[in-house]
């Protein structure tokens, strides 16, 4: 079964409250993070119709902060379906209610899988991609994924090579006191 992207999208908009902020007067990042993360699940489970868990976060960059009594609007879609899971994206936008000014505060990827009611992996149905961006978000997420494997396999433990890193990391703000 596939289904159309557009079918399982989501939009939430929220006031922004003193109770949200930060000891700066900014809305926390946690709390933007919740909001997030909510909106990923509504989107996975109306996709999937079955209960999803976030399973990861890909990349959570805070690029402007959002003010007390601005507008947050949250979007989410389905930008790549594997077998049971999907990449649900996720993009964060705050508006000055007085001034009509916009900004885009943030994009992530949430990796959300779907659950039966006996808490196992069930399959999803996948996406049918009709424009160049679903098909550029797709094969997006199918390059992360590649990374991601490739990230993790060479810095396990067992495999790890020590090579120039000693001398890499003399170049940040860190001492190496290693010896051989």
């Amino acid at each position: 079964m596939f289904k159309n992207i557009e079918e399982s999208q989501v939009t939430i908009t929220q006031l922004m409250l003193p109770s949200h902020s930060n000891f700066s007067g900014k809305i926390h990042g946690g709390f933007i993070l919740g909001l997030m993360d909510q909106i990923a699940f509504a989107c996975a489970s109306k996709h999937s119709r079955h209960y999803c868990v976030t399973a990861s976060v890909n990349k959570v960059d805070f690029l402007n902060p959002i003010e007390v009594g601005e507008l947050v609007t949250l979007k989410a879609s389905v930008n790549f379906t594997g077998r049971t899971s999907m990449v649900i994206g996720v993009r964060v936008e705050s508006e000055n209610i007085q001034t009509g000014e916009k900004k885009h505060c943030n994009s992530s990827y949430f990796t959300m899988v779907a659950k039966d009611e006996e808490g196992r992996n069930v399959e999803v149905p996948g996406l049918i991609l009709k424009t160049k961006d679903s098909i550029r978000r797709f094969a997006r997420s199918i390059e992360r994924q590649e990374q991601a494997k490739h990230r993790v396999s060479r810095f396990k433990r067992a495999e790890f090579e020590l090579g120039d890193y000693p001398e890499i990391i003399k170049k940040y703000n860190a001492l190496v006191e290693f010896n051989n």
